[in-house]
């Protein structure tokens, strides 16, 4: 463990002094209430905890944190996170850090918001030029408890204007069967152990405000600095799409606006879910 902290310790020292100097040129612009040390401290907290950070190069530790401050991202906001490819240690957005990001590239984004569609909802949407203008949704306690159909992502311009991405349950499980967590078994249901079976609900509202953030970002200059790291990043997760379970091993967040934490009894490394707990938890969904 104190090889680790010394080589955590030696990395963010590194990117603290690099920042600075790209702040000193003028060639990096960072969020108002971004703190790159806050945000450096949380990361040398969560690193060792990294499954297999231990066989990671100093290279990879250092991009993967200086992609997190160019982005203006923090781990301990649950807005990205660390998983270990071989040697390579990679940092990768969570749902809110496609958001907080999306909202860096077009200032003029107000917020974002997600829904889940069930069974037996009166769901409804215009189309004006090709996009989703408005959307219509009644929904009944009850159907909670029913089936999801769909979910969409609402993006809420300063002004009014709102931009709205709509995912069938066909075209979410497409993309979760992307996912190097391997979700489904060879009949093709998920694993009732994956976090996609306990939480379809969040994971659904993830995956679509992925597709919705990901042109957004994606019209982010490669002239800039945050350019170049938040496209790269952006396709980097679209490798794994967003691989959903790694996520939620590798930080304990707070799952989407329902703020409800998930259960303390899965392996942060496999997601198998384990009786009785003990001390490794699985983090949540967002």
């Amino acid at each position: 463990m104190s090889n680790k902290l010394s080589v955590v310790q030696a990395a963010t020292t590194a990117v603290s002094t690099d920042v600075r100097g790209f702040l000193a040129h003028g060639s990096l612009q960072l969020p108002a209430n971004y703190s790159v040390e806050n945000a450096l401290k949380s990361a040398a907290l969560t690193l060792p905890s990294v499954k297999n950070f231990q066989n990671c190069t100093q290279e990879s530790i250092k991009a993967s944190l200086l992609s997190m401050c160019v982005q203006g991202l923090n781990p301990d906001k649950k807005q990205c996170y660390f998983i270990a490819y071989g040697e390579t240690l990679a940092l990768q957005r969570s749902y809110l850090g496609d958001i907080a990001v999306a909202k860096q590239v077009d200032p003029s984004i107000e917020e974002i918001y997600a829904a889940a569609v069930f069974e037996g909802d009166k769901f409804e949407y215009e189309i004006k030029h090709g996009k989703i203008v408005e959307i219509h949704h009644m929904q009944k306690l009850e159907n909670k408890n029913k089936p999801i159909t769909a979910a969409y992502v609402t993006v809420v311009y300063r002004g009014g204007a709102e931009i709205s991405t709509v995912m069938t349950i066909d075209q979410i499980k497409q993309a979760w069967a992307q996912s190097t967590s391997k979700p489904f078994d060879e009949k093709g249901n998920l694993k009732q152990d994956s976090v996609h079976a306990k939480f379809p609900e969040e994971m659904a509202k993830k995956t679509v405000v992925h597709k919705a953030c990901k042109p957004i970002i994606g019209s982010s200059s490669d002239a800039s600095l945050f350019g170049q790291y938040a496209r790269q990043c952006a396709d980097d997760a679209d490798a794994a799409e967003v691989d959903a379970e790694v996520e939620e091993n590798a930080n304990r967040e707070m799952i989407d606006a329902d703020y409800r934490e998930v259960p303390d009894n899965m392996d942060p490394e496999t997601g198998e879910v384990i009786e009785p707990v003990t001390d490794k938890k699985e983090a949540e969904p967002f």
